[in-house]
């Protein structure tokens, strides 16, 4: 009689994200000559999709630390006419990473409109 073992053969597929909420900048931006004079607050939200197979090691990861280092960086080179313009900055920075994916970025303006809370943008883009 032969026995037979067994193996626990449990696959898994992972999805990572490394999210960034709420990071509040003064930076230059916007069409309007008051805005061009005047640095205003500027709040980015972010969700970025990793290479899910990435050993958990600091030089491998999509560093959430760097990702805002960047952001600070880019936002205090130069002048933005529209926050499309400054979006697409932010993706060629952040995608210079090949271990990031996707990117979920949401802008948003906060005293620019005093009937509202915020006014702004957000846009997926996908590494094919």
């Amino acid at each position: 009689m032969k026995i037979l073992k067994f193996r626990n053969k449990q696959k898994y597929k992972y999805l990572k994200k490394i999210i960034i909420r709420d990071l509040i900048l003064l930076i230059s931006v916007g069409i309007h000559t008051f805005e061009k004079q005047k640095k205003q607050r500027v709040m980015f939200n972010l969700k970025i999709t990793t290479e899910p197979n990435v050993k958990p090691d600091i030089k491998s990861i999509v560093n959430y630390e760097t990702i805002i280092k960047d952001i600070k960086k880019i936002t205090e080179k130069k002048h933005y006419d529209l926050l499309e313009s400054l979006s697409e900055s932010v993706f060629d920075e952040i995608f210079k990473n090949k271990n990031v994916k996707k990117i979920k970025l949401k802008i948003e303006k906060l005293d620019i409109m005093r009937e509202t809370k915020s006014v702004g943008i957000e846009v997926v883009k996908t590494k094919l």
